[in-house]
């Protein structure tokens, strides 16, 4: 075939616009598929925090579970407050409102509601549980708030402090504002 030079620039313009246009629809191509790719998984993230994060669901398993058996709950949060109550009484009252006396003592009590809890196949915290654990806040820990909360001032060093430091801090930040400002006065 013979090809005179002005056949053959319009050829390449041509065939180059055609790359161009190719170029252009496998990028559309591709950014289409890329973009129902991430609906997809958009749509399966949903779906699957929906279901997976409720409380009302096993994460674990597929099978189906168990109801709440709330009698039984109330039952076992109840030998889990005995056990507590039993613990207790060996605290001193007087040292019942600070907590580090007691730490352990409560800590167990709360596991222990914990797994009693999953037991039975319920949630923990649940309003039964609370319920429960207000009972024995209001039993060992009623006398533990103060009537009125007394105002102490620091000691008269740390005050001086805390007056001075911004005072001097605040006179510094403005004696170097006042000297970068006519040194640059002095420079133009």
């Amino acid at each position: 075939m013979c090809v005179f030079p002005e056949q053959q620039q319009q050829q390449l313009r041509f065939s180059s616009k055609l790359r161009v246009d190719r170029h252009s629809v496998m990028d559309h191509t591709h950014e289409s598929a890329v973009l129902r790719k991430l609906f997809v998984v958009g749509i399966l993230v949903n779906v699957w925090m929906m279901r997976g994060l409720s409380a009302a669901e096993s994460f674990t398993t597929g099978l189906p579970k168990k109801p709440c058996n709330e009698s039984r709950l109330q039952w076992e949060v109840e030998v889990c407050g005995e056990g507590f109550k039993r613990d207790m009484a060996h605290i001193d009252p007087q040292h019942r409102c600070n907590l580090t006396h007691f730490i352990s003592e409560y800590h167990l009590f709360t596991l222990c509601t914990e797994t009693k809890a999953s037991h039975v196949h319920c949630y923990w915290p649940n309003p039964l549980v609370e319920v429960y654990i207000i009972h024995i806040h209001k039993h060992f820990f009623s006398n533990c708030s103060m009537d009125h909360v007394e105002w102490v001032d620091p000691p008269e060093n740390t005050l001086t402090a805390l007056i001075l430091v911004p005072v001097f801090l605040t006179m510094a930040m403005i004696a170097l504002v006042v000297w970068c400002s006519k040194r640059s006065d002095n420079m133009a």
